[in-house]
This record gives C-alpha cells, structure tokens and sequence, in this order.
C-alpha cells in the first residue's frame, strides 16, 4: 500500500476534527456527523477520502439490538509525521510508531561539533551530512517518545471508560493532555457542546483528574496531581 498523503489529508479542518474523534473513541456515522458542523454529505465525503487514502477503516459491529449492525470507523496508521518548509528546506517524513512498549533508553545528541562557519564547500556538506546523522538520533528519540505517550493515552482511555464511564469528561481530558491547557470556548466547539456544558463537565472531571480552571481557560493541575500522588 502507498504511503497516504497525509498533509492533504490534515490539510482540512473537518478531516482533522473527525480524526481527533477518532483517536478519543470508535465512533459509528451518524455520531461522527454529529460532532462537526458540516452536512451528512461532506462527512460521507471526507471519511472515503481518508479511507481511500488509507488512514482510516470502516467495519460493522453487532450492537445486539434489532436492526441493522452500524458501519464503524477506525484510524489504521500508528506514525508520527516531520515536515520542514523553508526557504531553503522542503522536506517531510513518516516514522513508524512501535506496537510495543520497550525499555526507555537515553538519547544523547551534542550539537557543540557542528560549525558556525565554514572555509570551503566541502566542509559545508560534511557538517550537514553530520547534521543529518544527529537529526536521526532526535527522530529515533522521537518515535520512542511518541509510541510511549501512544501507548499511555490507550492504557488512560481503557482505564477511565472503566472506572468512570464518562465520554464527555474523557474527551475532555484527551484534549488537555495533547494539548496542555484549553479555552473552554475551544473545547465547546471542538466537542460541539454548549460551554456551560463544558465547564460542568471539567467540574466533574476535576474530582478524578485535579484541573485549574479559571478565566475560561481549562488545564491539568500538575502540583495538586504530584501531591496527590504523594498522599
């Protein structure tokens, strides 16, 4: 299979929206459409797009419960994409994520051997040769990096549907590990949900995960986290 043209793909909002409901739960069609503020259609259209382009698959599930089994959809692709756009830079790469966990090993990349300036051309293209090789030192930290947090966000996911139960406050707390601190307005459009919808949710989220939430911003606690963890 050929490698899917992921920028085009990332290159649209509602096929980015539709992936981060993706990564937070299986989701069927119409709750899919539900959740962007585009037509039934365009979804419809968006999802064979990706799926065409093999970042995503569909497949029925047996819901138990008369009618028809309801048609699923799932990310296939487990990478991390690099991309540099410069004057002088164009170039882009997908590094493949492990499936399991290994030991963390520590990475070390010393810059201080690269030169600041250069006699000749020939010194110019070694340096950058180096650099090449440095630079896969920091992917190869990078793919272990993100197949750790990959892995962990599954195990949070996994532990929270079962021990809490709550998809909201789940999407919720998937947003703010991503991204570290939200707007409630960002979170009310992204999770579709009124805002004061949100804050209730973030409220309830808060006696199992400690957030700060003030001046419409949402964000984990880390200092109430580590004393807890302490306790």
């Amino acid at each position: 299979m050929t490698e899917p043209d992921i920028f085009y793909i990332i290159g649209n909002k509602v096929r980015r929206d539709l992936l981060s409901h993706l990564t937070c739960t299986e989701c069927y069609f119409s709750l899919l459409s539900n959740k962007v503020s585009v037509s039934s259609t365009a979804v419809s259209k968006h999802l064979k797009i990706m799926e065409r382009e093999g970042v995503i698959k569909s497949y029925e599930k047996d819901e138990h419960f008369i009618g028809p089994a309801r048609k699923y959809y799932r990310i296939t692709l487990s990478k991390t994409y690099i991309a540099s756009v410069t004057p002088n830079l164009f170039w882009y790469s997908g590094v493949e994520l492990k499936d399991t966990l290994e030991e963390m090993k520590e990475y070390s990349v010393d810059l201080r051997d690269l030169k600041k300036s250069h006699e000749n051309l020939q010194e110019m293209v070694s340096d950058f040769i180096k650099a090449n090789r440095k630079l896969k030192d920091v992917i190869d930290a990078l793919r272990d990096v993100e197949s750790y947090r990959n892995h962990l966000v599954k195990r949070i996911k996994e532990t929270y549907l079962t021990e809490i139960g709550d998809m909201t406050q789940l999407a919720i707390l998937h947003y703010l590990l991503l991204y570290g601190e939200s707007s409630v307005d960002d979170l009310s459009d992204v999770l579709d949900l009124k805002e004061r919808e949100v804050l209730r949710k973030a409220e309830e989220l808060s006696r199992f995960v400690p957030l700060i939430i003030k001046d419409n911003f949402i964000k984990i606690d880390e200092a109430e986290l580590k004393k807890k963890l302490q306790e």
